[in-house]
């Protein structure tokens, strides 16, 4: 794959995954409108937390990070590809099955590992019933994980990328729809996460099976292939369960305070915006790229590409984290403060923002480092780094707590994310050439500092002067797009006067 071939991926990742937030902070707003930060949205936060978090344990983080690789590299070599992804299906739906029948059994029990304050508070039964709805979400998107694996190993990513925009559209018809005629909307999204599970995986079976991988469900067999998946998957989904069981102990700390699951999942909902249009576009897209060029022992080409991914990363990262820490207020208030949620909702919700902005390139730049490890199919260094940075952020979340309050777990998140980037960035040094950064990404990443700081600069001053009209209500919309308009406009011009980012090259991604 190309330097321009990489770049265009992860334009077409990132531009997918920039409908699916911003249709996200649609439905987000409209659950805010309808169901303020009480109980029902608490419930909801746990409730659709769960099975997300399960995803991202065995198919997203564990499975696909062991699966890509191998997939990939059958692929390059035509050793049987189809077969090898028919069976790792087989074996992980049969785990899947399992572990939603387990699920639904034990849901009380695992609601009270999630959220123990929520009986204090009144809302615990309540959240599970909400979870026992939303959890058969795993199955439906976990295998829809997997066949987007199969759908970027071949270079096709637009329809694995377009498939989370079928979530929020659902999401949304069933919230509309309820309210329509005066149904539950709390039990209307709950029943259409689901819903959006199914739809969600027909459109990647469909893109796969055009794309000549019409996978078959076959009884699960073990193999020495599967063997193989599974030794190289369990290292890989003990890290995945690190970075899980840091969500728990900050949702577990939150949930000692009233609304502050609420608050700080809005915020996570608000900076996840880049971190899902950059970091995860790269790491979709460099992975397999990287495992291809590995396998043809291509060097020079894979340094190439993991140089490019991380400056392309930072040059669209650094200037959001800048605006997420310097202007959160108007952002969060426009964005959500409507309905049942009020200023004092919003003024917390920007605090978490702005914490969480600190941690924002350091969340995005593990999503390029960690490939290097993956692609050679090495899943334990990269688990032995997350269970130091699960201990920073116990500790800090924990400790941090009695002094600072319900804040704390974001400040942890934050904490945790650069440390794990420095193990990381010193573990990939010892990989050789192929895994350091080159001269040219060097003399960017100063300017790209440069010309960040320019456009927090003019986003202070335009803050300042525009802050009446971003708080009156009729304009408040049309001063937050002028407000970002002005923001992006001055960064990629200070971009391409200091050399950051030229436009010539985001031109020819875009013709690609």
């Amino acid at each position: 794959m190309k330097p321009i071939r990489l770049m265009a991926g992860v334009f077409t990742v990132g531009m997918w995954t920039l409908l699916s937030r911003v249709l996200g902070f649609v439905r987000d707003a409209m659950i805010l409108a309808f169901l303020g930060t009480g109980p029902a949205y608490e419930a909801y936060v746990v409730a659709f937390r769960l099975p997300n978090m399960f995803r991202r344990f065995f198919a997203e983080g564990a499975f696909n990070m062991a699966f890509v690789p191998m997939f990939s590299k059958r692929l390059e070599h035509d050793d049987a590809p189809r077969a090898f992804a028919e069976e790792a299906m087989a074996g992980l739906a049969s785990v899947l099955i399992v572990l939603t029948l387990l699920a639904q059994v034990a849901m009380p029990w695992l609601i009270f590992a999630v959220a123990s304050g929520f009986r204090e508070q009144g809302h615990f039964d309540l959240t599970v019933d909400f979870a026992r709805i939303a959890f058969p979400y795993i199955l439906f998107i976990s295998l829809a994980a997997l066949l987007s694996g199969v759908l970027n190993a071949t270079g096709r990513f637009a329809a694995a990328a377009a498939a989370p925009v079928l979530l929020n559209v659902v999401l949304i018809s069933a919230m509309a729809a309820a309210a329509s005629m005066g149904r539950d909307i709390s039990l209307a999204l709950m029943w259409g996460i689901p819903v959006a599970g199914i739809a969600q995986l027909a459109l990647v079976w469909i893109a796969a099976a055009r794309a000549g991988f019409a996978l078959r469900l076959r009884r699960p067999r073990w193999t020495p292939d599967m063997a193989r998946l599974v030794r190289v998957a369990i290292p890989a989904a003990l890290a995945g369960g690190v970075v899980q069981i840091n969500l728990l102990v900050g949702q577990s700390v939150a949930s000692q305070f009233e609304q502050a699951v609420g608050w700080l999942y809005a915020a996570d909902r608000l900076y996840q915006l880049p971190l899902g249009v950059v970091g995860i576009a790269i790491g979709v897209v460099l992975l397999p790229d990287l495992s291809r060029r590995l396998s043809a022992q291509d060097d020079s080409g894979a340094r190439n590409a993991f140089n490019r991914a991380g400056e392309l990363s930072l040059a669209l990262t650094i200037p959001c984290a800048v605006a997420l820490v310097l202007i959160p207020e108007p952002l969060v208030s426009v964005l959500f403060e409507r309905g049942r949620t009020t200023a004092a909702d919003s003024q917390a919700i920007a605090l978490a923002v702005a914490i969480y902005g600190l941690g924002l390139p350091a969340f995005v730049l593990q999503k390029s480092l960690q490939p290097l490890f993956f692609a050679r199919e090495d899943t334990r260094t990269p688990f032995r780094y997350a269970l130091w940075a699960m201990a920073i952020n116990a500790v800090a979340a924990i400790g941090l707590a009695p002094v600072l309050g319900w804040y704390a777990p974001a400040i942890a998140t934050t904490l945790a994310g650069w440390a794990m980037v420095a193990m990381l960035a010193r573990g990939a040094y010892d990989l050789g050439e192929v895994a350091r950064f080159d001269t040219r990404f060097w003399q960017r990443l100063w300017r790209i500092c440069v010309a960040s700081g320019v456009m927090g600069a003019v986003l202070l001053g335009a803050n300042h002067l525009m802050d009446a009209a971003l708080h009156t209500q009729g304009l408040r919309y049309l001063a937050l797009a002028g407000l970002v308009g002005l923001g992006i406009a001055s960064y990629f011009t200070a971009a391409h006067v200091t050399g950051a980012m030229r436009l010539a090259e985001l031109k020819a991604v875009f013709r690609r």
